[in-house]
């Protein structure tokens, strides 16, 4: 994230000025993974207005705050769709100037934190690798929508992990496949999480998973009477 004020890296597209069009976060992310492309996003380049709303580069409607863009899509009733809305991570307004994404092999600046999307298995070795020094629980919480405040508000202000279960925009307009999870990194945690890798990596817990095949199979009762 950049602050008003602060310096965007060298070589940054804007999607509306370099691409003519807006995009939601995730689309910016994706650019990121599968293009390699540096995104810079301010208020002119967003697409999605939820995510204008929580990432702060737009004040919350009255509409947005009694619910009413989560009722009868996501929630039964206004009421519950409050509920939805005040439980969504969201920077204060004007707090930040660009949602700044990259890959890690072009990232010139200080990243907050890092995505990784991969499959259950691969995200079950980073949760593992996650608890390695600490054991315990990772707790996530799950509001099945606007999962880019999950990936990117929610562990740059606890400082902890966090599962990602992509959602539906995530899988409309980024792609996101039924075989994906993400999982966010504080960047402070990288050494930690890589040192978990390894620790777990010695301790058996590896990808790819492991077959166990020394075992003798059952076969059905007409097949045994081949051999009688």
């Amino acid at each position: 994230m950049v602050k008003p004020g602060e310096q965007l890296p060298e070589r940054v597209k804007h999607p509306a000025q370099d691409l003519k069009i807006k995009v939601a976060t995730c689309q910016a992310i994706a650019m990121a993974r599968r293009y390699g492309w540096v995104v810079a996003m301010g208020d002119e380049d967003i697409s999605c207005p939820l995510t204008a709303v929580v990432f702060g580069f737009r004040k919350a409607s009255d509409f947005y705050m009694k619910g009413q863009a989560c009722a009868g899509m996501y929630t039964e009733t206004k009421e519950a769709g409050i509920r939805s809305e005040e439980q969504v991570a969201k920077f204060s307004f004007g707090e930040f100037k660009y949602i700044l994404v990259a890959p890690l092999h072009r990232t010139t600046f200080e990243p907050e934190v890092i995505i990784i999307y991969a499959n259950p298995a691969q995200i079950l070795r980073l949760l593992a690798a996650a608890l390695w020094k600490s054991g315990g629980r990772l707790t996530s919480s799950f509001g099945g929508r606007i999962d880019c405040a999950e990936e990117i508000i929610v562990p740059q202000r606890s400082g902890q992990c966090e599962v990602i279960l992509p959602c539906l925009g995530d899988r409309v307009f980024a792609q996101t496949q039924d075989h994906e999870m993400a999982f966010s990194i504080p960047a402070d945690r990288v050494e930690e999480i890589i040192e978990g890798l390894e620790g777990t990596q010695k301790g058996g817990v590896r990808y790819p998973i492991p077959s166990f095949l020394r075992y003798t199979g059952e076969f059905p009762e007409n097949y045994m009477k081949v051999v009688e």
